[in-house]
């Protein structure tokens, strides 16, 4: 199928592989999915759902450029598990580089940067709907994109945030789990359904409607790399929503009197 990198069969010991998958998701959007239960949990346990807030990108001091180091330094090693993964992928016995094997080399530029506006087009508009129909329902928490002070530097940061999640997300959720769930052997649709509720697992503390959403995103985009290998639409698409989200709020949240 188009785009798709046939590797050389690698050597898999089952219960390292196991080990370090649990490890890779420990450290990273496994336990964002377990505090994310937690909060709903919380949430529920306080009152209606649709009372709750749920706020992204928050400022962390009152001091500018202390603020700005934060912000800086915190999407730094948020993007440590990502090396980590691309580490281990690249220890696997095949000459076939870990980039490539994942489609994030620089290839396919225009390619890449159409299908992830396409995909960011196909996902976004629903989205948007299923979020106002939850909140409706009272199954889904008010979300305030962003919180930052405004600074020089707080549409930059947020973009950079964009880019973080986007990274972070599909080269763990999508390229790496999917590679290694393929290695093990287990089913695609299996690999796909996984990768899809981790996604959405780690958006519950959002609510049942983001959780709902971002697991048929999931869906979508395991399916994209599984048949085409390339993670990097994926990104594009990914760093075009939150984009849109972090930034349009920030930008218009007083004109259009947002909470």
């Amino acid at each position: 199928m188009c785009g798709v990198t046939i590797e050389p069969a690698v050597d898999v010991d089952r219960g390292r592989l196991k080990a370090e998958i649990w490890i890779v998701l420990g450290v990273s959007l496994g336990q964002s999915g377990v505090y994310a239960i937690i909060s709903l949990i919380a949430d529920l346990t306080r009152g209606p759902l649709s009372e709750a807030t749920a706020t992204l990108n928050n400022s962390q001091s009152s001091r500018p450029y202390l603020d700005l180091t934060y912000q800086l330094v915190g999407i730094a090693f948020t993007l440590v598990p990502v090396a980590l993964a691309l580490w281990l992928l690249a220890g696997d016995r095949t000459p076939v580089p870990v980039t490539r094997r994942l489609g994030l080399d620089g290839t396919r530029p225009l390619a890449d940067l159409g299908a992830g506006a396409l995909l960011a087009a196909v996902i976004g508009l629903p989205g948007i709907a299923l979020y106002l129909v939850g909140h409706a329902l009272g199954i889904t928490a008010t979300i305030v994109p962003a919180n930052l002070n405004a600074y020089w530097w707080t549409l930059p940061v947020l973009v950079l945030q964009a880019v973080k999640n986007a990274v972070l997300e599909e080269v763990i959720v999508v390229g790496y789990l999917l590679t290694r769930l393929r290695q093990l052997g287990v089913n695609p649709w299996v690999a796909t359904g996984m990768s899809a509720l981790l996604r959405g697992s780690y958006h519950l503390y959002q609510g049942f409607g983001p959780f709902l959403g971002n697991a048929v995103m999931g869906v979508v985009f395991a399916e994209w790399f599984r048949r085409r290998g390339r993670v990097m639409p994926l990104i594009v698409a990914h760093t075009i929503l939150d984009t849109v989200s972090f930034v349009g709020y920030q930008l218009f949240r007083s004109w259009l009197h947002l909470p």
